[in-house]
Order: structure tokens, then sequence, then C-alpha cells
């Protein structure tokens, strides 16, 4: 359990939201800003915007704040950042009241955490709660975003912010003989609020990306019989996770702002220093105590962090994997077992998952690793799971499949800009943004943590709220200029994407078959979505751009006589 104290809530200033949210009226109520999504995003873009005396509402589909860590309350659900780093830095009361009990927090505690924000600022006084979103239709005649909700009710703003998270819209399961299942069937992303008891029961567990790595040793603990299917196997880190110490959070603390300057300048969002040496410019002795070092620390970037090339040599890249894998085969006891939990891709080229105990868990009684690749799933059962070779009966499956990451949550609604465009054709081929913060075609419509942006690739927090901070000064620079519309340029945004696209393919990330590219969503076009150059870069090309005048966008022009400005900023770089 967390110590944090619980102060009285200091309520922000800023007026309230009007008439409650829910009334299903379809009345338009009126806001300066619509923010959708009360996860980290969401909260803090309230808090900002408040800040500059803008009415706001915020719209959220689950019953309180949150966001992901509102809904994956699977077994094991944790972060892979440590605590210290992974919370918000804008106010220095707020850093020094709440103190972290671990070193890698678990979902109750971090949803403890926003819960207090949301309490310590007042914020849900302007949240509607169990509200989704169904549309979003730019009126170029009126100048409003017109939101279309679920409850009936429609609110307009003049700027819209899609704080809708990268991945908050779950894979769904669509295999055969679903509905058929006699038994109980869960998703980690959508988890009951209730706990689970598998005490006894016999388990398949679908699925060993991060969540299924996270679930399966909590599982296997009490499940008399566990199955894991698994079609790919993946890299994961020891977190050797621990209590933190009081005398560490003291540390953290005094020095927490330059800890922060170093997140904000890294490529990762933590405050690792970078590597200096390429993998084959040291001894293969000096290699391997550096590749131990970084496994003795733990963490996601255990072995990232070695060397300079780590994402983009290849040969550097597979004495990486070679040593991940050995140690796989040293912790599974069975040999067969471990050489199908040893991944084949480029190390880091998947999203690389932390673990506590999950490799050890194979050599548990009663877990039974089942390879899906060789043996595919044909078809759920009354009773169970079947594939082509056999048949497992199970009274629980639980789907560890991921999401439609980066992008799902935002094409899942129905957002239309100029000449009611829809954002799934402009994106049909591929999502097109400016910095990740916006789509030509969309004005006044803003998204947090894009495509085109760090994103998943780093401490998500750092890049929230630098995308947040370069939102609200973006909104206060247009009332300063006393214009009120913005919107990336066409040819800017080409320009963008191909530098996000140029920087990818001298890495090694195109050549996985992983979410980033979205090849786990059939359809889905196959693009690598984030930008790869960190969080430090990319802030500075945000930078570069504010100070060009906000070159590669059109600021207050109207939609017919807007001209690409940026083509007069040639110092500006996009």
């Amino acid at each position: 359990m967390s110590d944090a104290r619980q102060p009285a809530p200091a309520p922000a200033p800023g007026p309230g939201p009007g008439p409650g949210p829910g009334s299903g009226s379809g009345s338009a109520e009126r806001f300066d800003v619509v923010v959708v999504g009360a996860g980290f995003a969401g909260l803090y873009m309230l808090h900002r915007l408040r800040g500059l005396g803008m009415t706001v509402r915020v719209i959220e589909r689950a019953d309180d704040v949150g966001g992901t860590w509102y809904w994956n309350r699977y077994p094991g659900a944790r972060c892979d950042i440590e605590s210290i780093d992974y919370c918000y830095s804008f106010d220095d009361a707020l850093l020094h009241e709440w103190r972290w009990s671990e070193r890698y927090a678990a979902q109750p505690e971090i949803l403890r955490y926003l819960e207090h924000v949301a309490d310590r600022f007042d914020l849900r006084r302007d949240i509607a709660f169990g509200t989704s979103v169904l549309g979003a239709e730019w009126d170029e005649a009126g100048h409003v975003w017109r939101l279309r909700c679920d409850d009936g009710e429609i609110v307009t703003a003049t700027y819209c912010v899609m704080a809708t998270g990268c991945l908050s819209t779950v894979k769904t399961p669509d295999f055969p003989g679903l509905g058929s299942f006699q038994g109980r069937w869960f998703h980690t992303g959508q988890w009951p609020h209730e706990p689970v008891d598998f005490t006894g029961g016999k388990v398949a567990v679908i699925g060993t990306g991060s969540s299924g790595i996270q679930a399966i040793p909590l599982i296997a603990r009490h499940a008399e019989r566990l199955y894991v299917l698994q079609r790919t196997p993946n890299y994961s880190m020891p977190a050797h996770n621990r209590p933190l110490t009081e005398a560490e959070l003291h540390d953290a603390l005094r020095d927490h702002a330059e800890r922060r300057r170093r997140c904000r300048e890294s490529e990762s969002g933590i405050p690792l220093p970078p590597p200096t040496d390429a993998t084959l410019d040291v001894t293969p002795e000096q290699r391997r105590a550096r590749y131990e070092e970084g496994w003795r620390r733990g963490g996601i970037s255990a072995l990232s962090a070695a060397f300079t090339d780590f994402f983009t040599d290849e040969k550097a890249n597979r004495l990486a994997q070679d040593f991940a894998r050995a140690k796989i085969r040293e912790i599974v006891r069975d040999p067969e077992v471990a050489e199908l939990l040893c991944p084949t891709h480029h190390i880091g080229t998947k999203r690389t998952c932390t673990d506590t105990g999950y490799f050890e868990t194979y050599n548990r009684d009663g877990v039974e690793l089942v390879d899906v690749r060789s043996d595919p799933i044909e078809e759920i059962t009354p009773t169970g799971v079947r594939t082509r070779d056999r048949h497992i009966d199970v009274d629980v499956i639980v789907f560890a499949i991921g999401f439609d990451a980066i992008t799902g949550a935002l094409t899942e609604i129905d957002i239309r800009g100029t000449g009611g465009r829809a954002l799934t054709d402009t994106w049909a081929h591929g999502p097109r943004t400016l910095l990740g913060l916006q789509t030509a075609g969309f004005p006044n419509l803003f998204m947090v943590t894009g495509p085109g942006s760090p994103s998943v690739l780093s401490n998500m927090v750092v890049s929230i709220e630098q995308h947040v901070d370069w939102i609200a000064d973006c909104l206060a620079h247009l009332r300063e200029r006393g214009v009120d519309r913005i919107e990336a340029t066409p040819a800017a945004q080409e320009r963008w994407m191909a530098h996000v696209a140029d920087l990818a393919a001298h890495t090694l990330y195109p050549k996985a078959n992983s979410w980033y590219v979205g090849v786990n969503i059939p359809g889905k076009p196959r693009t690598f979505m984030p930008y790869v150059a960190g969080c430090g870069q990319y802030r500075r090309e945000c930078d570069e751009i504010v100070a060009a005048g906000y070159a590669g966008f059109t600021l207050g022009q109207d939609a017919n006589t807007r001209q690409d400005r940026d083509t007069q900023q040639e110092g500006a770089r996009t």
C-alpha cells in the first residue's frame, strides 16, 4: 500500500462546466476546449487549460479517472518505468507529498495516484464520466468541433484535444466458437473490477506480450493447470522490483529537477546516461560485463542502454540477442521449453517486456507451454481450446492479445474534418501528422502523443507532459495574437512524415512484425508509427518550430486563403 499523505483538495482556478453532463437532452454545450480521455494526458491537459482561464469539458468513457490504469487491472499489471520517473513533475508539492511504495508501481497504486491528483486539483467537476464519444465533426461555418456522445449529448468547442492514449483500444478476440465457451473468459485490457479467482482451475492464457508476461506468473501460483498458448516469444528483462526505502525517495526528490531534466533530454525518457561505445569497440569480456551489469540493474533498458548501435547494427543487436537467449536457457530447466521461449527477432524492435519470475514460471509443475505457431488455434469450443493437433480442456481463458495501438482510439471515433472528410480515409494508407500533434484538414484538433511522436518508445508521462505543455502554450499564443484557428499544412505534414520514416529506416525497428507497425490488426496499413530519435531530439524539433513562428502550421487564416507558411521559413526544419 502507498503511504501517500492525503491533503485537502486544492482547487485550481477556472470556471465550472455549467449544467451537469449526461442529461441526454441532445442540446449542445459550448466550451473553449473539449478533451477526450481522463488518464495521465487528460488530467494534466485539464489542469493546464484551467490555468489559462479556459472553459473545458473532459469526456471519459470510464466511470472514473485513470485511463489505461483504470482498465488494465489484470494480475501483475505494473509499470515498466520506475515509479519515481513515471509521475507528474508539474507541481512540486504534489511531487513531494506522494510516496511510491515500490521501484515499479503496480496498477492499484498508479490508479490511486491518479485519483489523488484528481482530488487534489478538484478535476472531476469538469469531467463527464461514463460517456463515450461516438463522433467529432468540424463545423466550418460555426468554427467549432461538435462531439456526439452516446448519451445523446452534443458538446461543442473551439478546440478539441484527443487524450485517448496509445494503448486503450483492445484487440477484440475473434476466434471461431468463442460464443460457445461455457467457462469464463477475460481480456487483460478490459479486466473486471472484482478479483478473479483462479484457484484450482484450468486456465489458458493466449498471448505472451507484456500483459501476458506480467499475468502468467501470478495466475500460475493459483491455477491447478496453466496452459500458455504462445505464437511468438518475446524478450523480457528482469524488473528486480522491490520496496523503495525512505533514503531512496529522499535522494530522488532532492535531485528530482535534475533527474527530470535528464529524462527530458534522453532518448527514452528515463535518466540513464546515454551510451558512448559501439558494441564492437570493446572486448568480448567488457561487452559481457556491460550486459551483465544491465541485467542486474533490470528494466526495459537493461541491454539497450549498453551501446550506441543496439538499434541500428545487425551484428551488434545479434550479440545482445545471444546474451538474452543464453539467460533464458540458464533459467528454464527443460531445454525444449527454453528453445520455444527464445525469440528470434531483433531484440528491442518489438516491445521489450519486464517481468518478475516469468521464465522461472515454466519450471513449475502444472505449467505447459503450447506452441501455437506450429500447432495453431482452430477454434474455441464449449469446454476449451482446439488446436490443429489437440484439444485443451480449460475453465478459464485469458486473452492477452494486445491493442489496436497508437491510432485505434482515434480511428474508432468518427472524426470528420474540413469538407466532412473522415480521419479514417485520410489515414487509409497510414497515419499522417505534423509532430504527432495535428493532421492537415482537421483544424483545431490536437492529439496527445499521436503517431509521429516518441509516444510508446518513451516514458509516456514525460512525453505526455511535453505535448500538453506544447498545446497549452500554443493556445495561449493564439489568444495573444487574437486568432482562434490552427492547422497543420499538408506540405509540412508530408515532410515530417518523411523525416519520421527516414529516421526509422536507419534502425532495425521496421524489420519486425510488431504492433509498432500495426501488423497485429487485420487490414491495418503497415507503417512504423513512432518517432525514433528520442524525447530530447523531438523536443528540440518542436521548440524550433515554435521559435520559427509555428512554421508548418497555418494560424488564424480562412481555409480558402491559408498559405503554406513554412515554405517561407527555409531556416525551419521539420
